[in-house]
């Protein structure tokens, strides 16, 4: 089966400032998949590429079987939704309508659902909505076009909490009964991860983590009891960080665990915790030689 999308070696230089390095990536659908990493890890330019609105400097890419620049086959059925997404001067009404025009697959119903739901002012100028307001116009477009690929960079970060959650339901929905291939890219990662199921985290340019969300949630556990209990059970295993406190350890291993390991711990009286997305984000930054700086949010 020919992947929706595929990048074989992809590169992209800015001057001095190497933002992809050689990203060979296949993404089947229909799929919901997790872009994660920090700021400039290089999330928004992978996704701009694949849209078509920037070019690599080396490599190859295929979206839908074939190169997406300047490609009308292929241009309709990709949205690319960001965060600081640019409208022309048009009213709310105007947006969804060109919206329609543009992507083939475009529901009409799902949109004025949605417009309702964000309580979108249908008539107000675009560029006087507020920031939460241009994420909910953000939001609906990525929803109604139902496009065969489907790419958000964080367009629903000036959403509210009740917004964002009334988003995640809505895109969990129609993606069930209309499946395509979602690619988000977010710095909410614990509040997304019941959405995905897959996640590729990139760090530098580079691909470090490209696994199942499941697989991930499993990559590393922390471990927590007494010290010496604790000192027992991560004998011999990659052990990534370390705290303790009078005589109770916390320790972060790598790596899953097997049949024997619970009824051990049960024995020992150690606690066995898997960490979350955005824990095991800050401790894959931290393997590769870039620890987040202090009051750094991820």
């Amino acid at each position: 089966m020919t992947p929706v999308i595929s990048l074989t070696r992809l590169t992209r230089r800015y001057r001095d400032v190497l933002a992809l390095d050689e990203v060979t990536l296949d993404i089947d659908g229909p799929s919901i998949t997790g872009l994660l990493g920090r700021n400039g890890a290089g999330k928004t330019t992978l996704l701009r590429i694949i849209a078509a609105q920037e070019f690599a400097s080396d490599g190859r890419i295929a979206v839908l079987g074939g190169d997406p620049v300047e490609n009308e086959a292929i241009l309709p059925h990709i949205a690319f939704v960001r965060e600081d997404q640019a409208f022309p001067k048009f009213r709310v009404r105007h947006a969804l309508n060109a919206a329609s025009l543009f992507y083939p697959n475009w529901s009409a119903e799902l949109a004025r659902e949605l417009a309702a739901d964000f309580e979108l002012p249908l008539n107000r100028w675009v560029g006087r909505l507020s920031r939460g307001m241009r994420s909910a116009l953000g939001a609906v477009i990525g929803l109604a076009a139902r496009a065969d690929v489907t790419l958000f960079d964080e367009p629903y970060a000036g959403l509210d909490a009740v917004a964002r959650r009334m988003f995640y339901d809505r895109l969990l929905a129609d993606y069930a009964e209309h499946p395509r291939t979602v690619l988000l890219s977010t710095h909410l990662i614990d509040e997304v991860s019941g959405l995905l199921e897959r996640v590729v985290m990139l760090d530098r340019g580079r691909i470090v983590i490209d696994a199942g969300a499941d697989d991930v949630r499993g990559a590393f556990i922390r471990v927590s009891g007494a010290a010496a209990a604790v000192e027992e059970f991560v004998a011999g295993r990659a052990v990534l960080e370390r705290r303790r406190i009078a005589s109770q350890e916390t320790a972060v291993v790598a790596g899953g665990m097997d049949d024997g390991d619970r009824p051990w711990a049960q024995e020992l009286h150690v606690s066995l915790e898997p960490l979350s997305l955005q824990q095991v984000l800050i401790h894959t930054s931290v393997q590769a030689g870039r620890p987040p700086k202090e009051g750094t949010t991820v």
